[in-house]
C-alpha cells in the first residue's frame, strides 16, 4: 500500500526545500510504501538497532533462509541458538520472540484512532524497543506523514552533509532544518536516507 499523501509531500516540498527537491527529481517515480505487516516490521527493525543497513540487510537475509519466512510463527518454532546463528545477538532473540509471543494483541489494536505519541507510547510497552523503533513501524507501516526520528543516525549524518557542510548540527538546528518539511517530515526523511542507500529503506 503506498502512502495517500505522497504527491501532496512532494509538491510541499519541492515549494519548501530546494534540496530534497533535487532527490525528487532524482528519485522520480520512487514513493513510500507500507508491506502492512506490523510484526515483521518491528522484528526488522530490531535487527536494524545500532548496526548499518547493509549489516541489517545481512541478518534479515539470513533469517528469512532458516525460517522459509520471518513471522511471529517461524519466530516461535525456531530455538534461541538456530536465531542466534543468523547474527543476532542474545538480547535481539529475545526482543524478537516477545514481539511474535505479543503479535496477536498487536495485530488487534486499531491504530488508526491513535495519534503518533499514543501508537509510540503503545508500541514502546514491548520489551526492546524505544522511540526509533516505533517510529520505523509509524513511518512504514502505519504511514504516519510527519515523523522526523532523530534518533537515527543516518538520517542526522545526512542532514550534516546536506545542510550543514559534513558538520555537527544541535538537536535544535536539526529541528530547525525540518521546519520547512512539516507536515511531511517522514517523506523529507526517506528522501534523506535514499540519498544516502543504493536502495530504498524498507522495514
Amino acid at each position: 500500500m503506498q502512502a495517500s499523501w505522497w504527491q501532496d509531500a512532494i509538491k510541499h516540498l519541492r515549494n519548501n526545500d530546494s534540496i530534497i527537491g533535487e532527490f525528487i527529481n532524482k528519485y522520480r517515480g520512487e514513493v513510500l510504501e507500507s508491506r502492512e505487516k506490523l510484526v515483521e516490521t518491528l522484528m526488522r527493525s530490531i535487527v536494524g538497532q545500532q548496526i548499518s543497513v547493509l549489516a541489517a540487510a545481512t541478518v534479515w537475509r539470513r533469517l528469512n533462509e532458516h525460517l522459509g519466512e520471518v513471522n511471529s510463527k517461524s519466530v516461535l518454532q525456531s530455538s534461541t541458538e538456530d536465531l542466534r546463528s543468523c547474527g543476532l545477538s542474545q538480547r535481539k532473540v529475545e526482543y524478537i520472540q516477545g514481539i511474535a509471543k505479543r503479535s496477536d494483541e498487536l495485530q488487534k489494536v486499531d491504530w488508526q484512532v491513535m495519534d503518533d505519541e499514543e501508537a509510540i507510547e503503545l508500541l514502546c510497552t514491548l520489551k526492546g524497543v524505544g522511540r526509533w523503533t516505533a517510529e520505523m513501524v509509524l513511518i512504514f507501516t502505519l504511514l504516519r506523514p510527519d515523523i522526523l526520528p532523530l534518533g537515527d543516525i543516518g538520517l542526522i549524518r545526512g542532514m550534516e552533509r546536506l545542510y550543514n557542510e559534513g558538520n555537527k548540527m544541535s538537536k535544535q538546528e536539526l529541528l530547525n532544518t525540518a521546519k520547512a518539511w512539516r507536515p511531511y517530515a517522514s517523506a523529507a526523511t526517506w528522501y534523506i536516507w535514499r540519498s544516502m542507500d543504493p536502495e530504498p529503506v524498507q522495514y
